[in-house]
C-alpha cells in the first residue's frame, strides 16, 4: 500500500480469545493435582502452579527470571509486582527444584540462561506458545485457569492492591472487580490518612 502497489486494504481486527473462568473449586482441584502430580513434567507442573495462583499469563511467565525468585530468609518470594508475592508450600519447594534442574541449559551458550525457562536459543526464554501447549497437555487450561485465578484475587482483595501485587494494569484489575461483583468498589488506595481543617490526623 505505502508503494501504491494496492488499493487501501482494511484489515479485520485480531480475534480475541474470551473463556469463562473455571469454578474456583475446579481452579483448586487442578493445582492439588499439578502439585501431586510426581509422574507429570516439572516444568509444565511449575508454569501450571504460577499460571493458577498469580492468574500470570504464559507470555509473562517465561519472561520471568530466575532472578525474580527471592530467597528471604526460610521464605521464597516471586518477584511479579510490588512488592514480591510469597510463595506458599508446596509450590516453593516445586519452583526451587525446577530451577535446579531447568531444561534446555546443555549446550554451551546456554548454561547461564537468567530465565526461569530458557528456550533453545541462547539468552531467550521459551517460546510463549510452546509452554502453553505444555501446560494445557497436563490438562490445565490455561486461559480458563488464569480467569479464575484473577477473579478470585479481585473478590478477596481491593483491585488496586491486586494489580500491584501482580503487575496488572489498574484498570484492568478495576474491570474485573466489577464484573465479578467485588465489594472493594469504595476502596481508596494509596494513602488512607484524611486531614482535618486544624491539620490533624482524623
Amino acid at each position: 500500500m505505502a508503494s501504491k502497489l494496492t488499493r487501501r486494504l482494511q484489515l479485520p481486527p485480531p480475534a480475541t480469545r474470551h473463556a469463562a473462568a473455571l469454578p474456583d473449586h475446579e481452579r483448586i482441584r487442578h493445582l492439588g493435582r499439578v502439585l501431586a502430580g510426581h509422574d507429570l513434567p516439572l516444568r509444565p507442573r511449575v508454569a501450571a502452579a504460577i499460571l493458577l495462583l498469580y492468574a500470570r499469563p504464559v507470555s509473562r511467565i517465561v519472561r520471568i527470571a530466575t532472578g525474580d525468585v527471592v530467597r528471604d530468609g526460610g521464605e521464597v518470594l516471586l518477584r511479579i509486582g510490588d512488592p514480591p508475592s510469597p510463595v506458599p508450600e508446596p509450590v516453593a519447594g516445586l519452583l526451587l527444584r525446577w530451577i535446579d534442574s531447568r531444561g534446555n541449559m546443555n549446550t554451551a551458550t546456554n548454561r547461564n540462561s537468567p530465565w526461569l525457562f530458557p528456550g533453545r536459543r541462547a539468552d531467550q526464554p521459551m517460546n510463549a506458545d510452546s509452554l502453553s501447549a505444555q501446560v494445557n497437555g497436563i490438562g490445565v487450561p490455561t486461559i480458563g485457569g488464569r480467569t479464575a485465578a484473577i477473579r478470585k484475587h479481585v473478590l478477596d482483595m481491593p483491585s488496586p492492591v491486586v494489580a500491584d501485587a501482580l503487575g496488572y494494569h489498574p484498570a484492568t484489575t478495576a474491570r474485573l472487580a466489577s464484573q465479578a461483583g467485588s465489594t472493594f468498589s469504595r476502596y481508596a488506595p494509596k494513602d488512607h490518612k484524611r486531614q482535618t481543617a486544624g491539620g490533624g490526623d482524623s
